[in-house]
């Protein structure tokens, strides 16, 4: 059963951070820090990649040496990138401070907020073959590439491939607003949710915009949420945490890889659960063999 699957969305350096104390404002704060490609869908697509999903990135960078190592990663990761370079703003970069499970970003989207809807048009031609499109949600909560991911979500329901969305990120998700964000991607074949965002797309619009939504509830496991409300729920195994950066990527992949590789509700919500809790036992937000960043 073919599974090519484009993820669109979003390319970056991360600046990780794992803090042995809460930061102290005005002082210093020992950590250890480490640069490594990031980016919800550079790292969802990674995680594809690592289960030997085929798997195209459609994204954009700087024309920059940020941008070119950020792909060649990629590449010999496995990952197909159709990551357009643009002159005019830099690779972007999220600074994330990690202090046991909590996890604050900072975030400069620099060449991310440039993508456009004749990238995907590009990479869709490029892959008669790709079954399934993957959304990062952050390319809807950006205005300026707003316009690419809607895009991206019709013009592959047009040519018949699935859909999923991942809502990526609860503050922004409240700045845009529920109904918003519900009808930009009302169709969609599978929402993916933490609690938090979950919780601020709650209410009737969300059934109506969506065939299934899963939930992942950290270390209380992750649910699917059927169409007519028939729910399905996984535990998650007691783990320890040495960096939650890209846990809910890497959850994303493998429930991705199962679903459409045709296993049940449950078996997917595992193979979510299992990769979620491989990414959390490492620094960065990519499977092992490519966490570190040239």
């Amino acid at each position: 059963m073919s599974r090519h699957v484009l993820v669109v969305g979003d390319l970056v350096t991360d600046v990780v951070a794992i803090l042995d104390d809460a930061p102290v404002p005005d002082s210093d704060t020992r950590a250890q820090i480490r640069l490594t490609g990031g980016g919800q869908a550079a790292n969802t697509a990674a995680w594809l990649a690592w289960q030997q999903v085929p798997v195209t990135l459609v994204a954009t960078a700087g024309d920059d040496d940020a941008g070119r190592a950020r792909v060649a990663e990629l590449t010999a990761a496995g990952v197909q990138c159709a990551v357009r370079h643009d002159p005019d703003a830099p690779t972007g970069t999220v600074v994330v401070l990690v202090h046991g499970s909590e996890r604050t970003m900072i975030t400069d989207r620099g060449a991310n907020l440039r993508l456009r809807p004749d990238d995907v048009d590009r990479a869709l031609a490029a892959a008669p073959d790709a079954t399934h499109l993957h959304l990062s949600g952050y390319t809807l909560l950006d205005e300026q590439s707003r316009a690419a991911g809607r895009h991206a979500l019709r013009a592959a329901r047009e040519r018949g491939l699935t859909t999923s969305v991942d809502a990526a990120s609860v503050q922004p998700l409240r700045r845009v607003g529920a109904a918003a964000f519900l009808h930009w991607i009302r169709g969609v074949d599978l929402l993916l949710a933490n609690r938090d965002e979950a919780e601020a797309l709650a209410g009737p619009g969300l059934a109506e915009a969506v065939q299934s939504t899963v939930v992942k509830l950290g270390a209380d496991g992750a649910k699917w949420i059927a169409p007519g409300g028939e729910t399905v729920t996984v535990p998650a195994d007691p783990i320890a945490v040495a960096d939650p950066t890209g846990a809910g990527d890497a959850f994303a992949a493998g429930l991705l890889a199962a679903w459409l590789g045709g296993t049940d509700r449950a078996s997917a919500l595992r193979e979510g659960a299992r990769l979620g809790a491989a990414a959390v036992r490492t620094p960065g937000g990519r499977p092992p063999a490519t966490a570190s960043a040239g």
